[in-house]
């Protein structure tokens, strides 16, 4: 059983890790939407959406 517990803190130790450094260290452009669709809101093309 406490073979078990240490997997687990492990797994959610390098989860944890895991999304920190993508929060934090790696660009945001790697995980960037590709969906562009070029459409804007309103009638004036502003794209907020």
């Amino acid at each position: 059983m406490e073979v078990l517990q240490q997997i687990l803190v492990y797994l959610v130790l390098a989860v944890a890790v895991g999304y920190l450094v993508k929060k934090f260290l790696l660009p945001k452009s790697l995980f960037a939407s590709r969906k562009s669709t070029g459409k804007g809101c309103g009638s004036d093309g502003c794209g907020c959406h």
